[in-house]
Protein backbone atom coordinates (compact mmCIF):
# COMPACT_ATOMS: atom_id res chain seq x y z
CA UNK A 1 0.00 0.00 0.00
CA UNK A 2 1.32 3.28 -0.78
CA UNK A 3 1.91 5.68 1.81
CA UNK A 4 -0.29 9.21 2.30
CA UNK A 5 0.96 11.90 0.09
CA UNK A 6 3.23 14.15 2.02
CA UNK A 7 2.29 18.13 2.82
CA UNK A 8 4.81 19.49 0.99
CA UNK A 9 3.93 16.88 -2.27
CA UNK A 10 0.58 17.74 -2.64
CA UNK A 11 1.04 21.56 -2.61
CA UNK A 12 3.59 21.17 -5.31
CA UNK A 13 1.06 19.23 -7.00
CA UNK A 14 -1.23 21.84 -6.29
CA UNK A 15 0.49 24.75 -7.69
CA UNK A 16 1.38 22.57 -10.52
CA UNK A 17 -2.15 22.30 -11.48
CA UNK A 18 -3.22 26.31 -10.84
CA UNK A 19 -0.13 26.84 -13.42
CA UNK A 20 -1.56 24.62 -15.82
CA UNK A 21 -5.23 26.91 -15.79
CA UNK A 22 -7.49 25.14 -13.20
CA UNK A 23 -9.14 27.42 -11.51
CA UNK A 24 -11.64 25.30 -9.36
CA UNK A 25 -10.60 22.39 -7.33
CA UNK A 26 -14.05 21.18 -6.36
CA UNK A 27 -17.46 20.99 -7.62
CA UNK A 28 -20.76 22.00 -5.35
CA UNK A 29 -21.69 18.16 -6.57
CA UNK A 30 -20.72 14.93 -7.24
CA UNK A 31 -19.93 13.92 -11.06
CA UNK A 32 -20.75 10.51 -12.19
CA UNK A 33 -18.15 10.52 -15.29
CA UNK A 34 -19.70 6.76 -16.24
CA UNK A 35 -23.54 8.40 -16.60
CA UNK A 36 -24.39 9.21 -20.19
CA UNK A 37 -24.53 12.69 -21.00
CA UNK A 38 -27.71 14.35 -20.79
CA UNK A 39 -29.85 15.37 -24.68
CA UNK A 40 -30.16 19.09 -24.64
CA UNK A 41 -33.74 19.22 -26.29
CA UNK A 42 -32.59 20.81 -29.89
CA UNK A 43 -34.33 24.36 -30.20
CA UNK A 44 -37.91 24.47 -32.19
CA UNK A 45 -36.98 25.92 -35.64
CA UNK A 46 -39.65 28.45 -37.14
CA UNK A 47 -41.17 26.73 -40.51
CA UNK A 48 -39.76 28.61 -43.36
CA UNK A 49 -41.38 31.15 -45.02
CA UNK A 50 -43.02 30.35 -48.11
CA UNK A 51 -43.44 33.41 -50.31
CA UNK A 52 -46.84 34.31 -51.75
CA UNK A 53 -46.56 34.11 -55.26
CA UNK A 54 -48.65 37.33 -56.91
CA UNK A 55 -50.77 36.56 -59.85
CA UNK A 56 -49.00 37.13 -63.43
CA UNK A 57 -50.42 40.15 -65.31
CA UNK A 58 -50.33 39.83 -69.04
CA UNK A 59 -49.36 42.57 -70.26
CA UNK A 60 -51.94 42.22 -73.27
CA UNK A 61 -54.83 41.71 -71.25
CA UNK A 62 -54.23 45.04 -69.87
CA UNK A 63 -53.54 46.21 -72.31
CA UNK A 64 -57.27 44.91 -74.42
CA UNK A 65 -59.21 46.30 -71.29
CA UNK A 66 -57.45 49.53 -71.00
CA UNK A 67 -57.90 50.11 -74.78
CA UNK A 68 -61.08 48.82 -74.93
CA UNK A 69 -62.48 51.04 -71.90
CA UNK A 70 -61.23 54.10 -74.38
CA UNK A 71 -64.50 55.55 -76.18
CA UNK A 72 -62.54 58.61 -78.09
CA UNK A 73 -59.19 58.69 -79.27
CA UNK A 74 -57.92 61.70 -76.41
CA UNK A 75 -59.61 58.44 -73.77
CA UNK A 76 -57.23 56.25 -75.78
CA UNK A 77 -54.49 58.44 -75.78
CA UNK A 78 -54.83 58.82 -71.85
CA UNK A 79 -55.34 55.06 -71.55
CA UNK A 80 -51.86 54.47 -73.71
CA UNK A 81 -50.08 57.30 -70.96
CA UNK A 82 -51.40 55.06 -67.98
CA UNK A 83 -50.20 51.43 -69.35
CA UNK A 84 -47.28 50.25 -66.90
CA UNK A 85 -46.01 47.09 -68.32
CA UNK A 86 -43.95 48.23 -71.47
CA UNK A 87 -40.29 48.74 -70.18
CA UNK A 88 -39.54 51.32 -73.65
CA UNK A 89 -41.55 53.93 -71.25
CA UNK A 90 -39.16 54.49 -69.07
CA UNK A 91 -36.70 55.17 -71.35
CA UNK A 92 -38.67 57.53 -73.47
CA UNK A 93 -38.85 61.02 -73.07
CA UNK A 94 -42.35 61.63 -74.83
CA UNK A 95 -45.36 59.70 -75.67
CA UNK A 96 -46.04 59.92 -79.43
CA UNK A 97 -49.58 59.10 -79.92
CA UNK A 98 -50.29 60.52 -83.37
CA UNK A 99 -50.48 63.40 -85.94
CA UNK A 100 -52.64 64.65 -88.46
CA UNK A 101 -55.94 64.98 -89.35
CA UNK A 102 -58.01 61.66 -87.41
CA UNK A 103 -60.76 62.38 -89.95
CA UNK A 104 -58.78 61.68 -92.85
CA UNK A 105 -59.47 58.64 -95.03
CA UNK A 106 -55.98 57.31 -94.83
CA UNK A 107 -54.12 56.13 -91.67
CA UNK A 108 -50.62 55.44 -91.90
CA UNK A 109 -49.01 53.09 -89.54
CA UNK A 110 -45.39 53.15 -88.68
CA UNK A 111 -42.80 51.74 -86.87
CA UNK A 112 -41.84 53.50 -83.63
CA UNK A 113 -40.42 56.64 -82.67
CA UNK A 114 -37.01 57.77 -83.41
CA UNK A 115 -34.72 60.40 -81.50
CA UNK A 116 -36.88 63.60 -83.70
CA UNK A 117 -40.13 62.06 -82.83
CA UNK A 118 -39.56 61.42 -79.12
CA UNK A 119 -38.28 65.29 -78.75
CA UNK A 120 -41.17 66.59 -80.20
CA UNK A 121 -43.79 64.01 -79.52
CA UNK A 122 -45.54 63.44 -82.51
CA UNK A 123 -44.70 61.02 -85.45
CA UNK A 124 -42.53 61.65 -88.13
CA UNK A 125 -40.92 64.43 -87.52
CA UNK A 126 -37.56 64.09 -88.50
CA UNK A 127 -35.34 63.63 -91.84
CA UNK A 128 -37.68 59.93 -92.76
CA UNK A 129 -40.82 62.31 -91.75
CA UNK A 130 -40.06 64.86 -94.26
CA UNK A 131 -39.82 62.73 -96.99
CA UNK A 132 -43.31 61.50 -96.39
CA UNK A 133 -44.52 64.94 -96.50
CA UNK A 134 -42.97 64.96 -99.64
CA UNK A 135 -44.48 61.62 -101.12
CA UNK A 136 -47.80 62.53 -99.73
CA UNK A 137 -47.68 66.04 -100.92
CA UNK A 138 -47.02 64.27 -104.43
CA UNK A 139 -50.54 62.92 -104.60
CA UNK A 140 -52.46 65.68 -103.17
CA UNK A 141 -52.46 65.19 -99.65
CA UNK A 142 -51.15 66.49 -96.09
CA UNK A 143 -51.13 66.03 -92.56
CA UNK A 144 -52.37 69.48 -92.30
CA UNK A 145 -55.34 69.64 -94.43
CA UNK A 146 -58.78 69.66 -93.03
CA UNK A 147 -60.48 67.93 -95.65
CA UNK A 148 -60.61 64.31 -94.53
CA UNK A 149 -60.22 63.46 -98.38
CA UNK A 150 -56.76 65.29 -98.61
CA UNK A 151 -55.26 64.73 -95.01
CA UNK A 152 -53.57 61.80 -93.07
CA UNK A 153 -53.43 60.58 -90.01
CA UNK A 154 -50.74 58.81 -89.15
CA UNK A 155 -49.69 56.80 -86.13
CA UNK A 156 -46.95 53.89 -85.09
CA UNK A 157 -46.93 50.61 -83.56
CA UNK A 158 -45.41 51.91 -80.32
CA UNK A 159 -45.71 55.13 -78.80
CA UNK A 160 -42.03 55.15 -77.14
CA UNK A 161 -38.75 54.66 -78.71
CA UNK A 162 -36.78 51.98 -78.09
CA UNK A 163 -32.90 52.46 -77.03
CA UNK A 164 -30.81 53.02 -79.60
CA UNK A 165 -33.40 53.23 -82.41
CA UNK A 166 -33.43 49.50 -82.11
CA UNK A 167 -35.80 46.89 -83.57
CA UNK A 168 -38.59 46.66 -81.47
CA UNK A 169 -38.73 43.04 -79.65
CA UNK A 170 -42.10 40.72 -80.18
CA UNK A 171 -43.28 40.94 -76.46
CA UNK A 172 -43.20 44.95 -76.89
CA UNK A 173 -45.37 44.78 -79.81
CA UNK A 174 -47.89 42.18 -78.84
CA UNK A 175 -48.62 44.27 -75.99
CA UNK A 176 -49.27 47.47 -77.70
CA UNK A 177 -51.26 46.06 -80.94
CA UNK A 178 -54.32 45.96 -78.67
CA UNK A 179 -53.70 49.87 -78.44
CA UNK A 180 -53.36 49.94 -82.14
CA UNK A 181 -56.24 47.87 -82.94
CA UNK A 182 -58.09 49.96 -80.64
CA UNK A 183 -56.68 53.32 -82.57
CA UNK A 184 -57.75 52.51 -86.02
CA UNK A 185 -61.59 51.42 -84.66
CA UNK A 186 -61.73 54.96 -83.18
CA UNK A 187 -60.08 56.80 -85.94
CA UNK A 188 -62.47 54.57 -88.70
CA UNK A 189 -60.14 55.34 -91.96
CA UNK A 190 -61.39 54.19 -95.45
CA UNK A 191 -57.44 52.41 -96.09
CA UNK A 192 -54.64 51.75 -94.22
CA UNK A 193 -50.95 52.09 -95.10
CA UNK A 194 -48.21 49.98 -93.57
CA UNK A 195 -44.94 51.51 -93.40
CA UNK A 196 -41.99 48.86 -92.87
CA UNK A 197 -41.44 45.48 -91.25
CA UNK A 198 -42.50 46.38 -87.96
CA UNK A 199 -45.88 47.72 -89.15
CA UNK A 200 -46.85 44.41 -91.29
CA UNK A 201 -45.02 42.30 -88.25
CA UNK A 202 -47.51 43.89 -86.00
CA UNK A 203 -50.64 43.94 -88.25
CA UNK A 204 -50.62 41.41 -90.64
CA UNK A 205 -47.80 38.86 -88.70
CA UNK A 206 -45.95 39.10 -91.23
CA UNK A 207 -42.06 40.27 -92.75
CA UNK A 208 -40.27 40.79 -95.37
CA UNK A 209 -41.38 44.19 -96.85
CA UNK A 210 -39.52 43.70 -100.38
CA UNK A 211 -41.95 40.63 -100.58
CA UNK A 212 -45.21 42.78 -99.47
CA UNK A 213 -44.99 46.00 -100.45
CA UNK A 214 -47.61 46.69 -103.28
CA UNK A 215 -49.58 44.22 -102.10
CA UNK A 216 -52.88 44.82 -101.24
CA UNK A 217 -54.38 43.00 -97.99
CA UNK A 218 -57.03 43.60 -94.98
CA UNK A 219 -56.85 43.92 -91.30
CA UNK A 220 -59.10 45.40 -89.22
CA UNK A 221 -61.52 45.22 -91.71
CA UNK A 222 -59.88 47.51 -93.64
CA UNK A 223 -57.68 47.71 -97.26
CA UNK A 224 -54.28 47.30 -96.21
CA UNK A 225 -51.11 48.51 -98.86
CA UNK A 226 -47.52 47.93 -97.30
CA UNK A 227 -45.34 50.38 -98.37
CA UNK A 228 -41.25 51.01 -97.29
CA UNK A 229 -40.43 53.15 -94.99
CA UNK A 230 -39.21 56.28 -95.65
CA UNK A 231 -35.93 55.98 -93.38
CA UNK A 232 -35.27 52.80 -96.23
CA UNK A 233 -36.28 55.06 -98.53
CA UNK A 234 -33.25 57.51 -97.20
CA UNK A 235 -30.72 54.59 -96.90
CA UNK A 236 -31.57 52.93 -100.67
CA UNK A 237 -32.83 56.06 -102.84
CA UNK A 238 -33.03 53.07 -106.15
CA UNK A 239 -36.25 51.56 -104.23
CA UNK A 240 -38.17 55.13 -105.01
CA UNK A 241 -39.62 53.95 -108.05
CA UNK A 242 -41.55 51.15 -106.30
CA UNK A 243 -42.43 53.45 -103.69
CA UNK A 244 -43.97 55.94 -106.34
CA UNK A 245 -45.80 53.00 -108.44
CA UNK A 246 -46.88 51.99 -104.63
CA UNK A 247 -48.18 55.63 -104.30
CA UNK A 248 -49.82 55.93 -107.45
CA UNK A 249 -51.69 52.93 -106.91
CA UNK A 250 -52.77 54.24 -103.83
CA UNK A 251 -54.69 57.47 -105.04
CA UNK A 252 -56.03 55.48 -107.42
CA UNK A 253 -58.15 53.51 -104.49
CA UNK A 254 -58.46 56.57 -102.69
CA UNK A 255 -60.01 58.22 -105.16
CA UNK A 256 -62.34 55.44 -106.15
CA UNK A 257 -63.01 55.31 -102.44
CA UNK A 258 -64.61 59.09 -102.86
Amino acid sequence: MESAMDYHTARALLEWQVELGATEAILDAPVNRYEAPVQKPKPQTEAPVVPVKKPEVDPVQVANSLAQGASDLAALKTALASFEHCELKRGARSLVFADGNPAAKLMIIGEAPGRDEDREGRPFVGRAGQLLDRMLAAIDLSRGDEAPENSVYITNILPWRPPQNRDPKPDEIAMLMPFVARHVELANPDILVLMGNIACQGVLGKRGITRLRGQWGEAFGKPVLPMFHPAFLLRSPHMKRETWADLLDLKSRLTHKG
